[in-house]
């Protein structure tokens, strides 16, 4: 009898034990040196949009250039929202005076010079500041986060960790090793996992660096999924083990007798 309820009382700890939600488990201070992936650069897409601010001594024209005056940062604003430049499907831009500008595949530096290089070629401005910024470039993330959503990309290299931290950090039921990353390659979605316990496997993935349009998913533990059925997690609670133990003490007392 006290082998059964030994039993019985150690498969009740193990269903109440506390699960492992620690990041970084396999780092140790001072011990611990792992490589990280080189970061790249982001790069227009079509679709996107981009300020760009002109400064030079003729204050017309810098107005001419920053959307005929009316402008922030090289943007307009209406109804609260900034409108820019936007990339066409061609990756081109129509910039005042200069035309279309070809900006497809560019960093921001890359616009910046390419467009103060078009105005002094054109003769038109001497020793320009180009100033280039990304206005509607953002990533999701969804799932067991405290704050779901679209969250904007802030900064040339935007980690996962940069997303998570916007979105409230993972819940309690969020699956730490088994975060999935989708992002659209060529035309085609392609999916990756990260595992947050183990940063060898979180420095070293291709998605540890996101870029515009990447969609983060932190799927919900299997408790969390039992909770959407009825009774899904009765087998897990403390009260069930403890009616299961208190039935089995019963039998035990009656087949004894």
């Amino acid at each position: 009898m006290k082998k059964i309820i030994f039993s019985a009382l150690i498969l009740l700890s193990a269903c109440s034990a506390p699960k492992q939600i620690a990041y970084f488990q396999d780092m140790q201070p001072e011990q611990t040196e792992l490589s990280i992936t080189q970061p790249v650069d982001l790069v227009l897409q079509p679709k996107d949009k981009i300020s760009i601010m002109v400064s030079c001594q003729d204050e017309r024209l810098t107005s001419l250039f920053n959307l005929l005056g009316n402008s922030s940062g090289g943007s307009t604003q209406m109804g609260g929202r900034k409108i820019g430049y936007t990339v066409d499907s061609n990756g081109e831009i129509d910039f005042p005076v200069l035309g279309n500008i070809k900006v497809g595949g560019m960093t921001r530096e890359q616009v910046a010079v390419k467009i103060k290089d078009e105005l002094v070629k054109s003769d038109m401005v001497k020793a320009p500041v180009v100033i280039v910024e990304f206005l509607n470039l953002d990533v999701q993330v969804l799932g067991e986060v405290g704050s779901p959503g679209r969250y904007d990309i802030d900064k040339d290299h935007y980690t996962i960790l940069d997303a998570i931290s916007s979105a409230g950090d993972l819940t309690i039921n969020g699956k730490r090793d088994n975060v999935l990353v989708l992002r659209n390659e060529n035309g085609r979605q392609k999916a990756y996992n990260i595992d947050l316990t183990s940063a060898e496997s979180l420095y070293s993935s291709p998605v540890y660096y996101l870029k515009q349009n990447d969609v983060v998913y932190v799927e919900p533990s299997s408790k969390k999924q039992r909770e959407s059925t009825v009774n899904g997690n009765t087998f897990n609670t403390p009260s069930f083990w403890m009616g299961a133990i208190s039935f089995l003490m019963s039998i035990t007392a009656i087949i004894l007798k």
